[in-house]
């Protein structure tokens, strides 16, 4: 064995090994299954440590699950359609297709080179028509069935990009990447009815047990069930009344204006015979529309010259146009009640109109308002007739009145709202729709499948290509056979995202997915960023409904289990390239290897929590593979020997410390995910092991045997190519990953003394070591006889003995 650690040798030659072994690839057979993935990667070409630590928390776990006897599956494939790689397409003046391509050649030979155990003959590229054809399949079943549609609606639309942006990329009114003003413009759209599962996406997360109830709540939030009133205020001269809902009907007292969005049909007419109101409408649409912008905005709004009719008091309110009501929320008409709503009182204080609490405080006073809105619920005030109720009573009482005069409804609503499928850009799945002058929007014929996207295209920057290709656009109507128009918008990426978990249990099924799924779902362990915690598993959640329901898939949820990673800091802000402060994966394995980088992306902090990037740590990971490496070469030297099974003296105590490393590790590892804790573990063992003699006796040479061939199986997920090579250098055929993970002797940890701490009023005063099976008066006689103790208690008469057993002895005097 070489005396030196040298990781570019072991690496290559033990990669070397797996791919003639073909170590990763695995089928359905009688075993328990252990599906684990991490969220596939866009393929922007290079890893960054992002991708390392969550690719190498899923490597851990299903390494461990794999030595536990299960028959795990590991895929890895690539998010690869997108407007990024239409950008970037632009910028160097060659097709997506071609770019994404280079760039996934180049980031599969950086996750083989980290070892990752994937299973690559099931790799998957959305960008691949064999792939794509799937979800253009699923998209005609739903249509048949009425789950898709198409309606105008109105969009964020970059002028230069022509494009829809989503609210995230609308930056101060401004295209993302444009900078140009970004309109509110209404156009044809595809949609698909998730709203229609809203109840079901909501109530499954009761048995998400697995997921950590911060993403459960964000989804519930999302998805945001509320039971409300449905309200019709009266417009005075007009005979359509102004319809608002609200999930706080007990604060209608204090409704004093109403506010409409600027898209609102009463607006729309007012606007045509007033110029300013129109110009005023115009600021609305380009202003963005994300919620924390309309938060967060300053107030601003232009009364109408008509009013409503407060439904309880018959009072005359105000009509607002506002920049913060939309109208693809709710009805695009808003009760504002200041006193209780902070939008609201923000509004109400700039423009001077009354604001009224009609929800007492704590105490039953009428609240402080003079600073801004209180929401909380409590019992009303200046409320007429309802004051003394509370929340519920209030409710009750005044939507029964109100349905009782035929002006109002109880009604639950959502916030989710459908989910909004095209996109006007050529990188992506072609929607296979074609638009026929007499049949209206006519599905692709199954057998026409898939409609393949041109990719020897290199956008020029100013809208999709697509319609300016008349070899895609012309083609006859599948219905009437008439000349008509393909479909040119394109999927919207979550389509490919939703489903490739199930796709990579049978990539090369003749159908979306067929039976190997039923084995191999639902994924056992989930690993990704808390950045997806909504869109993302939403979707994906509905798309395993929507294949249940067409008869693919049996399962009712996807993920078991949710781990979503912390992210890599360095100087204490997130790693980017705008920041200046990235550090090179590629770099670091080239100067200390892979298994460095994974032991340290693993010790540094646990999975779940932020890990502060640190050079020195990364010595210290490497420092540590190198004493390991050295402390099993100096045991080969030594020459061969069994591993113990037993042992006295010191060798008991040995294995008690390796076996008590073996339960902890296990647990770490197993359930509870914190593999920093458990390397500490590791590493303390080691430190221990540092410590005998390099000839130690023979029964000490033997646990020595046996706690080396236990700390490369509990470091190999962590590390599997130097724990690869130390396994055959210790004696042991074959690869390490297919050896048994070590279980605890509970022989060996049975102590024949305990160390007890001994108190003196509660305060430490000394350690004892008692026998294991010693009864409670000589722990309590040895405590006492204690030379420390004896000079603390000073003679005093001891009031009280506290012994708990295995632990400590407090005595009170």
């Amino acid at each position: 064995m070489e005396a030196s650690y040298r990781f570019d040798t072991i690496e290559s030659d033990v990669q070397q090994r797996w791919d003639a072994a073909d170590a990763f690839a695995v089928k359905a057979d009688d075993r328990e299954k252990f599906y684990c993935l991490s969220m596939f990667p866009y393929p922007s070409g290079k890893l960054h440590m992002g991708h390392v630590r969550n690719y190498t928390i899923g490597d851990v776990i299903s390494r461990y699950h794999r030595m536990c006897g299960r028959n795990v599956l590991q895929p890895m494939g690539w998010d690869a359609f997108g407007l990024p790689a239409e950008n970037a397409a632009i910028k160097n003046g060659v097709p997506p297709a071609q770019w994404t391509r280079e760039n996934i050649a180049a980031m599969r030979e950086q996750l083989k080179q980290l070892g990752f155990a994937y299973d690559w003959s099931r790799e998957i590229a959305t960008c691949d028509p064999s792939y794509y054809r799937w979800e253009q399949w699923l998209f005609i079943k739903l249509f048949e069935k009425g789950l898709v549609y198409r309606k105008e609606s109105v969009v964020n639309w970059d002028p230069v990009d022509q494009t829809v942006l989503a609210n995230e990329q609308v930056v101060d009114g401004r295209g993302w990447r444009s900078g140009a003003l970004v309109e509110q413009r209404a156009i044809p759209q595809w949609f698909a009815r998730i709203t229609d599962y809203a109840d079901e996406l909501l109530d499954d997360l009761d048995g998400l047990d697995g997921w950590p109830e911060a993403v459960k709540t964000m989804q519930a939030n999302w998805i945001g069930r509320s039971t409300g009133l449905e309200i019709d205020f009266a417009v005075a001269g007009h005979d359509a009344p102004l319809t608002v809902y609200t999930t706080r009907p007990d604060t209608l007292h204090g409704a004093t204006y109403m506010a409409l969005a600027a898209d609102h049909p009463l607006v729309a007419a007012a606007a045509d015979a007033d110029p300013d109101l129109a110009v005023f409408c115009d600021e609305c649409r380009t202003a963005g529309t994300a919620e924390a912008d309309l938060t967060t905005r300053e107030k601003k709004g232009y009364r109408l010259p008509v009013e409503a009719v407060h439904p309880l008091s018959g009072a005359y309110l105000p009509i607002y146009v506002a920049n913060f009501v939309l109208m693809g929320y709710g009805t695009g008409a808003v009760m504002s009640v200041p006193a209780h709503d902070q939008r609201d009182w923000e509004f109400a204080t700039a423009y001077d109109l009354p604001i009224v609490p009609v929800v007492a405080d704590a105490n039953g006073n009428a609240p402080d308002i003079s600073e801004g809105a209180v929401a909380e619920k409590g019992v009303l005030v200046n409320s007429g007739e309802d004051n003394g109720l509370d929340f519920e009573a209030a409710f009750a009482a005044i939507a029964d009145r109100l349905e009782g005069r035929g002006i109002a409804r109880r009604k639950t609503q959502y916030r989710l709202r459908d989910w909004g499928l095209s996109r006007q850009r050529y990188w992506g799945a072609p929607i296979p729709i074609i638009h026929c002058d007499d049949c209206g929007p006519v599905a692709v014929p199954e057998a026409d499948l898939p409609v393949e996207l041109p990719e020897d295209v290199t956008p020029q920057g100013a809208g999709s290509p697509l319609p300016d290709m008349p070899e895609f656009v012309n083609v006859d109507c599948p219905a009437c056979g008439k000349a008509a128009k393909r479909e040119t918008d394109t999927f919207d990426t979550f389509m490919e995202s939703s489903w490739y978990f199930a796709r990579f249990t049978c990539p090369d099924a003749n159908a979306m997915i067929d039976e190997r799924a039923h084995y191999w779902m639902a994924v056992d362990q989930y690993i990704g960023g808390i950045e997806h915690a909504i869109l993302h598993l939403l979707y994906a959640r509905f798309f395993q409904k929507l294949m249940r329901d067409l008869g693919l898939a049996v399962h009712d949820e996807p993920f078991k289990a949710l781990l979503t990673q912390g992210m890599v800091l360095k100087d204490g802000a997130k790693m980017s390239k705008s920041k200046g402060n990235t550090v090179d994966p590629q770099a670091l394995i080239e100067t200390y290897g892979a298994d460095t980088v994974r032991l340290f992306s693993m010790f540094a902090a646990p999975p779940d929590q932020s890990l502060e990037w640190s050079d020195a740590g990364v010595e210290g990971a490497n420092r540590f593979l190198n004493r390991l490496w050295r402390l099993v070469a100096t045991h080969v030297a030594a020459g061969a020997v069994a591993p113990a099974t037993s042992a006295e003296g010191e060798g008991a105590e040995l294995r008690r410390k390796l076996h008590e490393t073996i339960a902890k590790v296990g647990d770490d590892v197993g359930r509870r995910y914190t593999f920093n804790t458990a390397i500490a573990a590791i590493m303390e063992l080691v430190n221990a092991l540092g410590r005998l003699d390099d000839t130690p006796s023979a029964d000490l040479q033997g646990v020595r045997q046996e706690a080396l061939t236990a700390i490369v199986r509990m470091l190999a997920p962590i590390a599997p190519h130097i724990c690869d090579a130390l396994w055959r250098e210790l004696g042991h055929d074959g690869l390490v990953m297919n050896a048994d993970w070590p279980v605890a002797d509970e022989a060996a940890l049975v102590r024949d003394t305990l160390t007890l701490v001994v108190q003196v009023n509660g305060k430490v005063r000394a350690r004892i070591e008692v026998p294991a099976d010693a009864d409670r008066d000589t722990v309590a006689a040895a405590a006492v006889a204690d030379e420390n103790v004896t000079r603390h208690i000073d003679g005093q008469p001891i009031k009280k003995t506290i012994v708990v057993p295995g632990k400590l002895v407090n005595l009170v005097v």
